[in-house]
């Protein structure tokens, strides 16, 4: 197993080289590979979150005048992150079998097909046989979904192993105006020109985008390691970093499909105002994340704590959220958007450094460098961030149906609490070991300081 200086000393002569591999020791230029890499992983999670995000605004009452129940409608949008989190997992494991670069071209390849497929739905004779084929169809995008940005995480970690957390938070940008854009992109050109134009469009571009990366993307290959998915999640911390994962990632979805109903409802805002309130939280998420990566990969020591208070401050920020009736305050737009945008930068605080946490956790209990770590490690993050966007709207939508969006809300918020509690416990836990166990290692030398003072004093 190659050491960390020594992947620094290689990583360093890459850069000198032209290759992607860390920034150079005195220069910070990034390489020809590197920008390229950035771009192509770019494209990525902006087409993919607009193919994830354009269904939001008129599939819903498409699939019920073919015959779909809000219950039916809900497992369409569910079934795409379960077989994410399956996909993940698998694709994650055989990275290094079937290549990196392969992996990421056929996940965007097959994503931008479905997309297309899902615009001539339409078509296809109402009941069971267009539920039955919105279920396969999305679930084909899943895979896809999850090939490409598992293969996409491991692409980044390799080319930056210095700079992971940076890049990752500036890749945030693109995600969150996949996000942001994806919605109303949609709703406009559905309004438009019907239901098969916004699929059509969005799958095309992604399919253009195919031979373009196909082009820029360099090649990453790696040997396989024995190491497997069980043995990295069994280790404790990252046990608790996939809880920290699962919490971020339910809270978010969460507000899917409870969110624009309670601002409809308690502030009487016009439905396309709905929109721009969701905005609060994309782009501070998006603007944070940049900074909240270069913190993290410039001072290491303050990831814990980031975690941590990342955690506690999502809590209470979904506490407030509608408030919870306990409080006896009562909701206000202007406090509401508020807390969306604080909701957005707490998630940042917990959401971006704890891709190298686990990865600087695999490498202290042996792991083996490399490609086939960093598949492991992508698709782990992306299986427990699928988990959570089952969970958390299936949840929230029967709390929100039976108890209100202030309690359920509160609610929510524990998983958050319960990630932030259980990692601020670990890593305190952790120093205390440390320094006893660092006490433990000196008491000869104290033993002679002790003996020395006394020989002198007689």
């Amino acid at each position: 197993m190659g050491s960390r200086e020594a992947e620094g000393a290689d990583s360093e002569q890459a850069a000198e080289d032209g290759t992607p591999g860390a920034l150079g020791g005195e220069s910070r230029r990034l390489t020809r590979e590197q920008l390229f890499t950035m771009a192509a992983t770019a494209s990525i999670n902006f087409s993919s979150m607009i193919c994830y995000s354009i269904l939001g605004p008129f599939f819903p009452s498409e699939a019920e005048k073919k015959g779909a129940s809000n219950t039916i409608v809900g497992l369409i949008f569910g079934c795409f992150a379960l077989v994410n989190f399956l996909s993940s997992l698998i694709l994650g494991n055989y990275i290094t079998h079937i290549g990196a670069k392969f992996m990421f071209l056929a996940g965007m390849f097959v994503s931008g097909c479905v997309t297309i497929l899902f615009g001539m739905l339409d078509k296809v004779p109402s009941g069971p046989v267009f539920i039955g084929l919105c279920f396969l169809v999305r679930a084909m995008d899943a895979v896809g979904f999850a090939a490409a940005m598992t293969a996409s995480f491991s692409i980044v970690a390799k080319a930056f192993p210095n700079n992971i957390a940076t890049v990752l938070g500036s890749l945030e940008i693109f995600t969150g105006l996949g996000l942001v854009l994806g919605p109303p992109l949609g709703g406009f050109l559905y309004q438009s020109f019907g239901y098969e134009v916004p699929f059509i469009t969005v799958g095309c571009v992604v399919l253009v985008l195919v031979p373009v990366n196909m082009c820029v993307l360099s090649k990453y290959d790696s040997v396989p390691s024995k190491d497997s998915f069980w043995k990295l999640i069994l280790l404790p911390k990252v046990l608790l970093l996939c809880l920290t994962i699962f919490s971020l990632s339910a809270c978010l979805g969460f507000l899917d499909p409870t969110m624009s109903l309670f601002i409809l409802k308690k502030f009487k805002l016009p439905a396309g105002y709905v929109g721009l309130v969701f905005l609060g939280l994309a782009l501070s998420y998006s603007l944070s994340s940049p900074l909240l990566g270069l913190l993290s990969d410039k001072l290491p020591y303050l990831r814990k704590w980031l975690l941590v208070s990342g955690g506690l401050m999502t809590a209470l920020c979904f506490f407030m959220l509608g408030p919870a009736p306990v409080l006896h305050i009562e909701s206000q737009l202007w406090m509401f958007v508020l807390v969306l945008v604080l909701v957005g930068f707490s998630l940042g605080m917990s959401a971006i450094p704890v891709f190298p946490e686990i990865l600087q956790c695999a490498y202290e209990n042996g792991f083996e460098e490399g490609l086939s770590l960093l598949g492991l490690v992508s698709g782990l993050f992306n299986a427990m961030w699928s988990l959570g966007a089952f969970a958390g709207p299936t949840l929230g939508g029967f709390l929100n149906e039976k108890l209100g969006f202030e309690w359920a809300s509160a609610i929510q918020g524990g998983w958050a609490l319960l990630s932030g509690l259980a990692t601020g416990i670990f890593y305190i836990a952790e120093a205390t070991k440390r320094s006893s166990s660092s006490s433990l290692q000196n008491p000869s030398g104290t033993n002679e300081e002790r003996t020395h003072l006394m020989s002198s004093e007689s």
